[in-house]
C-alpha cells in the first residue's frame, strides 16, 4: 500500500510539472512578444498545478520550486511593462481578474513586489493589502508555501527605519506580515488530519513544513528596523502570543525552538524573563527540556565568546531567571519524565559554570533543586535518566578540572545516592579520571574522606555479587582505585597519617576479592612516609597525636592483617617482609621482629603451594640477608627458621637452591659480626648432598642420573664464597666438586643436558679469566685446575 502511494505521488508530482512547463513555455513566448494579456493567462494556468491537494509537502516543494523560478522571469517582465508605460495600478488590477483565488495571489505578491519597488504607492498599503487577501488562504499546505512566496518577494522592500521604502516598522506591520499569519499557519499544520494508522506518515509531512516556518522567522530577524526595544516590546510578545495561543504541540515547540536559534543572543539575554515567562504555558506534551537545552547553550556559547558580555549576565540576573523558569516548567508539567527534568538541570548547571564559574553557591543551588526532584522518586531506574546524571556530576570536573572544587559542592554527593549501583561505579571511574589526567594531589583528610564516599562503588561490595562483575572490568576497577590512592599526599606528616587512616577506614570495608588489589598500594603510600620520617630526629616535645614511625607500623600491621585474612597470603608475606626492612632501616628490632613472626605464621599456615612456598622462602631469606637490626638471638632464631624451611620443600632440587641460598644469611661483607664461614660451608655441603640424593632420585626413577645443573650452581656459590675470603672455602673443596662434575658429564648414565654444558664451560671460563686477571684473587684461583 505505502509502496503504491509513493508510486502514486510520483506520477501526480511528474503531471504537474509536465503542466507547469507546458504552459510556463507559452508564458514565456507571450512575454518574448510583449503580450501582456497572454502572459497572465498562460501564467495563472501555470499557477493552477499549485492547487492540487495530492502531493506530500516534499514533493509539494519540488513543484513550487519550478514555480518560483518561473515567477522570477514574470517580475522582470512586469519591469519591463512599466518601462513600456503600463500603470502599476492597471496592472495590479489586471491581475486580479484571474480565475482561481490561489494563482491570483501568486500573481498579486510578483505584481505588488514591483509595485513597492516602483514608489508609486506607499510600500506600507501595498503590503497591508497582499497580507489581507493572503489570509484567505485556508488550506496550511498552500497558504503556508504561498506565505513564504511573499517573504522572498518583498523582504527586500519592508519600510524599515533608514531604508529605501520609509516608514516604520509599525507602519508597515511587517511583523504581522511575516510573523502572525505564519504562526497561524503553523498552527494549521495540526490539521492534517487522517486515519491514526497515517499518524507517523502526517507527523513527517508536519516536520517538513517546518523549515518554511522557520525560514520566514528567520527572515523577520533580519529586518534592520528590528532592533533589541523593537524585539522587546513588540516582536517577542506577539510571537509568543501566538505560540501560546496554538495547542499544536510540534508547532508550539518548533516555533519556540525557531525563535532561540533565528535571534540574536544579545536579544535572549535582554529579554529573558519574556521568553522563559511563556515556556510553563505550553503544552505538557512539548520537548520543553530540548528548547530551554538550546537556549542556555547558546547563552553558554555567547558568554564563552567575550569577557565582556559577562556583566550583562550579571545585570539581567540570567541565572536565578532560568533557575526559577526551570522551577516552573517542572511544576507545571507534572507527567514530565524524569529524564526531562534532569537534562534541564544538566543544561542550567553546564550554563552556570560556563557564565558565572567562581559562583559555586550557584552551581551547588541547581545540584540540590536536582536533588529535591529526585528524593521524589528514589533510585533511577530510567537509563537516559541516569546518562543525564553521569553528565550533570561530570561537568564540574570538566569544567574545574580539579575534583577538590567539586568537592565543595554539598550537594554533589546527595546527586551520585540516587545512581544505581552500577552507574555510580562509571561515576566513581570518572572521578579517578579526572583526578589522574590532571594530577590532582589530595592533600586533605576530610577531602580524601568525602572522595572516598564518592567513590563507595568501586571500593565497597554493595549489592551485586561478584558472578555478576566483568572480570577484567573488575581488575581495571580495582587498578585505578590502587593509582588513586597513590595520588594522596600531604607534607605535613601528620595530616598525611590522617589520610591514611581515613583510606584504611575505606579500603578495609572492600571485602575479599578488592583487598588484595587496594592493600599494597596503600601499605606503599604509608612506607613512603615511614621513609620521611626515618631521618627525622625523635622530637622529646612530641605529643601523643604526633606521627612516628612506631605508630605507623602499628597501622600497617593492622592494614596487612585484614589482607592475611582474606586469604590473599602471598601478597601478605610481601607487605610483611616489606614493612620488616622499613622497621630495620628505622632500627625498630622488635617492630622487624613482629613482621618477620607474621610472614612465617603466613608462610607455615596459610601458603601450601610447593611453587608459592618456593617464591616465599627466597622471599624471606633475600630480606633476612639484608636486615641489620637484629641481635644475635633473634638473628639465630630467624635463620634457623628459614634453613628448616627450605630443607622441607617438596622438591629436592628446591631444597638445594633454597638452603646454598641460606648461606648468604651467614656471611655479609659489610658487617663483620655476619661472617661466619662454618655456617656458610655447613649449608653449601648440606646443599651438596641434597643435589647427590636428586641425582639418585632421578637415576632410580629414569634410569639417568640426570642433570648436574645443581651442581654447577653450587660450585658457583663455592666460587662466591672463595672471592669473599672464607677461609671455610678451599681450594681443594672446590677442586673435588669440578672433578665431580666432570665425571658426573662424562658418565654413560648421564643425561645430555646443552644448557648445563654450556652453564659448566662459561663456569670454567671464569676461573680462567680470574688466573689471566691476577692480583691476589688470581693468586689464589692459579690452584685450581679447570
Amino acid at each position: 500500500m505505502i509502496a503504491d502511494g509513493v508510486e502514486d505521488e510520483e506520477k501526480w508530482l511528474s503531471a504537474g510539472i509536465a503542466g507547469l512547463q507546458q504552459n510556463a513555455f507559452y508564458m514565456n513566448r507571450a512575454m518574448d512578444s510583449n503580450n501582456l494579456r497572454d502572459a497572465l493567462k498562460f501564467s495563472a494556468q501555470m499557477l493552477s498545478e499549485l492547487r492540487t491537494s495530492k502531493l506530500s509537502p516534499q514533493k509539494y516543494y519540488a513543484l513550487y520550486m519550478r514555480a518560483f523560478d518561473e515567477l522570477k522571469r514574470l517580475e522582470l517582465f512586469f519591469k519591463e511593462e512599466a518601462q513600456r508605460g503600463c500603470s502599476f495600478i492597471d496592472l495590479y488590477e489586471l491581475v486580479q481578474h484571474a480565475g482561481n483565488i490561489l494563482p491570483r495571489l501568486y500573481l498579486l505578491c510578483t505584481v505588488g513586489s514591483v509595485y513597492i519597488e516602483s514608489k508609486e504607492a506607499p510600500a506600507k498599503d501595498v503590503l497591508k493589502d497582499l497580507v489581507e487577501m493572503c489570509r484567505g488562504i485556508q488550506h496550511p499546505l498552500r497558504g503556508l508555501f504561498l506565505r513564504s512566496y511573499l517573504s522572498q518577494v518583498s523582504k527586500d522592500k519592508l519600510p524599515d527605519i533608514g531604508s529605501n521604502y520609509e516608514g516604520s516598522y509599525t507602519d508597515c506591520e511587517s511583523f504581522i506580515l511575516l510573523a502572525d499569519p505564519e504562526l497561524r499557519l503553523a498552527i494549521g499544520l495540526s490539521g492534517l488530519q487522517g486515519p491514526a494508522r497515517e499518524k507517523e506518515k502526517r507527523e513527517k509531512e508536519r516536520n517538513a513544513l517546518r523549515d518554511l516556518v522557520g525560514k520566514n522567522l528567520h527572515a523577520l530577524s533580519q529586518i534592520e528596523g528590528v532592533d533589541l526595544d523593537m524585539y522587546k516590546e513588540t516582536v517577542l510578545p506577539r510571537v509568543l502570543e501566538q505560540v501560546v495561543n496554538c495547542k499544536d504541540d510540534l508547532a508550539q515547540f518548533y516555533l519556540m525552538d525557531c525563535i532561540i536559534q533565528v535571534f540574536p543572543d544579545e536579544y535572549h539575554l535582554q529579554t529573558l524573563e519574556v521568553l522563559l515567562s511563556a515556556c510553563p504555558q505550553l503544552q505538557p506534551s512539548v520537548d520543553i527540556k530540548t528548547v530551554l537545552s538550546r537556549l542556555m547553550e547558546r547563552l553558554s556559547n555567547y558568554a564563552a565568546s567575550s569577557t565582556e558580555v559577562l556583566p550583562e549576565f550579571l545585570q539581567v540576573e540570567a541565572f536565578a531567571k532560568l533557575n526559577n523558569a526551570i522551577g516552573k516548567v517542572i511544576e507545571a508539567q507534572v507527567d514530565m519524565p524524569i529524564f526531562g527534568a534532569v537534562t534541564l538541570y544538566s543544561s542550567l548547571l553546564t550554563f552556570t559554570l560556563h557564565v558565572h564559574p567562581d559562583r559555586l553557591d550557584y552551581a551547588d543551588q541547581v545540584l540540590g533543586a536536582c536533588v529535591k526532584k529526585l528524593s521524589t522518586i528514589g533510585k533511577l531506574d530510567d537509563n537516559r535518566a541516569t546518562k543525564q546524571i553521569v553528565a550533570l556530576l561530570s561537568a564540574p570536573l570538566e569544567k574545574y578540572n580539579d575534583i577538590v572544587t567539586a568537592l565543595k559542592l554539598s550537594n554533589y554527593p546527595r546527586v551520585m545516592e540516587y545512581l544505581d549501583n552500577e552507574t555510580n561505579k562509571v561515576m566513581a571511574s570518572i572521578i579517578i579520571q579526572s583526578v589522574m589526567k590532571n594530577n590532582t594531589r589530595i592533600s586533605t583528610a576530610d577531602n580524601v574522606e568525602a572522595l572516598f564516599e564518592l567513590m563507595k562503588g568501586l571500593i565497597k561490595d554493595l549489592d551485586e555479587t561478584y558472578e555478576e562483575v566483568d572480570e577484567d572490568d573488575f581488575k581495571e576497577e580495582q587498578n585505578s582505585v590502587a593509582r588513586l590512592i597513590q595520588m594522596l599526599y600531604n607534607e605535613d606528616p601528620d595530616e598525611m597519617f590522617k589520610i591514611i587512616t581515613v583510606v584504611k577506614t575505606h579500603v578495609m570495608t572492600g571485602g575479599p576479592k578488592r583487598l588484595p588489589f587496594t592493600v599494597p598500594p596503600l601499605v606503599f603510600s604509608t612506607l613512603k612516609l615511614v621513609k620521611r620520617l626515618q631521618g627525622q630526629e625523635e622530637n622529646p616535645f612530641a605529643n601523643e597525636t604526633s606521627t612516628t614511625p612506631k605508630k605507623i607500623f602499628q597501622l600497617l600491621n593492622q592494614i596487612i592483617e585484614a589482607l592475611s585474612s582474606v586469604p590473599a597470603p602471598e601478597t601478605a608475606l610481601r607487605l610483611y617482609l616489606q614493612c620488616a626492612e622499613a622497621a630495620n632501616d628505622c632500627d625498630l628490632e622488635p617492630v622487624a621482629y613482629e613482621f618477620f613472626t607474621q610472614a612465617y605464621i603466613l608462610y607455615e599456615e596459610e601458603i601450601s603451594d610447593s611453587r608459592a612456598q618456593v617464591t616465599a622462602i627466597h622471599l624471606i631469606i633475600g630480606t633476612l640477608q639484608r636486615m641489620h637490626v637484629f641481635g644475635v638471638e633473634n638473628r639465630d632464631t630467624l635463620t634457623h627458621k628459614a634453613t628448616g624451611y627450605s630443607a622441607k620443600l617438596l622438591k629436592k632440587p628446591d631444597q638445594c637452591r633454597a638452603v646454598y641460598g641460606c648461606a648468604h644469611l651467614f656471611w655479609n661483607d659489610d658487617q663483620d659480626n655476619m661472617k661466619d664461614g662454618e655456617r656458610v660451608l655447613l649449608c653449601l655441603k648440606r646443599a651438596l648432598r641434597i643435589a647427590n640424593a636428586a641425582q639418585q632420585m632421578s637415576s632410580a626413577a629414569r634410569g639417568s642420573t640426570g642433570s648436574v645443573t645443581l651442581f654447577v650452581e653450587i660450585l658457583n656459590k663455592y666460587l662466591y664464597f672463595f672471592e669473599k675470603g672464607n677461609p671455610q672455602i678451599t681450594v681443594a673443596a672446590i677442586q673435588s666438586l669440578i672433578e665431580l662434575i666432570t665425571t658426573e658429564m662424562q658418565s654413560d648414565s648421564s643425561t645430555p643436558d646443552p644448557a648445563a654444558d654450556a652453564f659448566f664451560a662459561s663456569t670454567v671460563r671464569y676461573i680462567q679469566f680470574q688466573k689471566q686477571k691476577g692480583g691476589s684473587i688470581g693468586e689464589r684461583y692459579e690452584s685450581i685446575k679447570a
